[in-house]
């Protein structure tokens, strides 16, 4: 049976959170023999606050054996040992590095219009490594805020134990990593969102280590870190780690960026200098720095007032660039996307859509007819296969007309019409695109069949949608290839 000694220990554990990786690292040196705090203290860089409370927990397990050293009973060494296991860090990573060459080798190419240099190999199995070695990640939630660089597909590989959850505004990456996971056995979820208009509801407050590589300006480090601490849950022991990086050379420049940091009154806990390594960003000599940052009382205090303030400039190059000047702000943009827009008519300049406002604006908005300017160049405007794409993927809310090169040669214009026939639970389902998933599916299953109860129209929702978070999340949230899916769900 457990003694009182074990379970405050446990419960000391467990309050550390992704932090308890040292504490378990104290408690197996105490069944290897006696121990002085000091040791415990100075061996394995723990607050001697921390060593204290932990000793204190184990006191009726443990007995003194003079010089100020004490040790756990022997009859309590095995208990210790087997509920407090240290998994052993992996110090080599070739094999790890190898497997992530293939993938990366396999991925999309990132897109132009984003501030992205692909990581080298040998980078993504490191930050797995690091994570693991440094962090308690078994039933931890690691949320990537972004991943081109195929991080979490590394920490998949090292670690079964952990949820982990990815949110980009690629859909073609979130499709790479989510099929390739499963290839692997492994489960990534993955969520799309442009961050600018925010993070998805089923991700708030929900991770206990957040990972981002942003845009390498003032605007998109804080952006980033941003939505990743509204995805954060734990507020005490979660971590927040980014990578960034600048040339020795233009000094102020980094600083202008260490102070968007510090401005979300982050502590920064340690810098692991050219930690990262990439493909390119020779500007920055090819590295990039890993820092480790926390959030302190202020930085919830603070934190929705510095996100009401993000512009659609957040990126180092390209039509949204920092010092560009877009079509659109955010002001303008936002009630497309956030439900808040209600007119039988709508028309919106989306000139610099990067690849993802199109659809997510036809999904959002409800109106008898919607014209949209985009890029000439859009992807769902380059061929006859993508124009069919998006035809089928909205067929039930919109029959679409599209105008390439009007009113001009780099623009084109998207007009939608709304079907008027009642399209079943797929139009109900692309009409109600901001209500969860599994709500709305339970919904359009008792309009189909009004004898079905509540009760039975929700348990026949977790039969059409057996993924509890995806029935939890919005249509909206949902990479493009589970949306067709998705929407499909409830029809004969």
């Amino acid at each position: 049976m457990a003694t009182s000694g074990l379970e405050a220990v446990a419960a000391l554990v467990a309050a550390a959170g992704v932090g308890g990786r040292r504490l378990r690292a104290a408690i197996q040196r105490l069944t290897e023999g006696p121990q002085h705090l000091d040791d415990l203290v100075r061996d394995l860089a723990i607050p001697r606050r921390t060593a204290e409370a932990l000793l204190r927990a184990a006191r009726p397990d443990l007995h003194e054996v003079g010089g100020g050293r004490v040790a756990l009973a022997p009859q309590q060494v095995i208990q210790y040992r087997t509920r407090f296991p240290v998994t052993p860090v992996k110090d080599d990573d070739h094999a790890l590095t190898a497997r992530m060459q293939d993938l990366i080798d396999g991925a999309p190419a990132a897109r132009a219009d984003l501030d992205h240099v692909t990581a080298t190999a040998e980078t993504a199995a490191r930050r797995a490594l690091w994570l693991d070695s440094t962090f308690d990640l078994a039933g931890a939630h690691l949320l990537f805020v972004g991943d081109h660089d195929l991080t979490s597909l590394a920490v998949a590989l090292l670690r079964d134990d952990c949820r982990i959850s990815v949110v980009d505004v690629d859909d073609r990456l979130l499709e790479y990593l989510e099929t390739t996971a499963t290839t692997h056995r492994r489960q990534i979820d993955v969520w799309h969102a442009d961050l600018r208009f925010g993070l998805p509801p089923v991700l708030a407050e929900s991770a206990d280590l957040i990972f981002t590589d942003p845009p390498y300006t003032p605007a998109g480090v804080q952006l980033f870190l941003g939505r990743g601490l509204q995805g954060l849950r734990d507020r005490t022991n979660g971590r927040l780690l980014l990578s960034y990086g600048f040339s020795p050379l233009t000094p102020a420049i980094g600083l202008k960026v260490q102070r968007a940091v510090l401005d979300l009154d982050l502590a920064i806990e340690a810098m692991l200098p050219g930690f990262n390594r990439y493909h390119g960003a020779q500007a920055i000599g090819s590295a990039s720095d890993l820092y480790v940052c926390r959030p302190t009382a202020r930085t919830w205090q603070i934190l929705e007032r510095k996100l009401d303030a993000v512009d659609v400039n957040v990126y180092t190059h390209g039509g949204q660039a920092e010092e560009g000047g877009p079509a659109a702000g955010l002001d303008e943009l936002a009630p497309l996307f956030d439900g808040s827009l209600r007119a039988p008519e709508v028309t919106a300049n989306l000139a610099d859509d990067p690849g993802s406002w199109l659809l997510r604006a036809l999904l959002s908005v409800n109106a008898q007819r919607v014209e949209l300017l985009v890029p000439n160049h859009h992807p769902d405007l380059a061929d006859a296969a993508a124009q069919a794409a998006l035809r089928e993927l909205l067929a039930a809310k919109y029959t679409l007309k599209m105008r390439r090169s009007t009113p001009g040669q780099k623009l084109a214009t998207v007009e939608a019409s709304a079907v008027d026939d009642d399209g079943g639970v797929t139009r109900w389902l692309l009409t109600h695109a901001h209500g969860k998933l599994g709500n709305v599916l339970r919904d359009a299953l008792i309009r189909r069949d009004p004898t079905l109860t509540k009760n039975a129209a929700r348990a026949l929702a977790a039969q059409l949608v057996p993924r509890e978070r995806v029935r939890e999340s919005r249509l909206l949230d949902l990479p493009r290839h589970l949306i067709g899916p998705a929407t499909r769900v409830g029809e004969p």
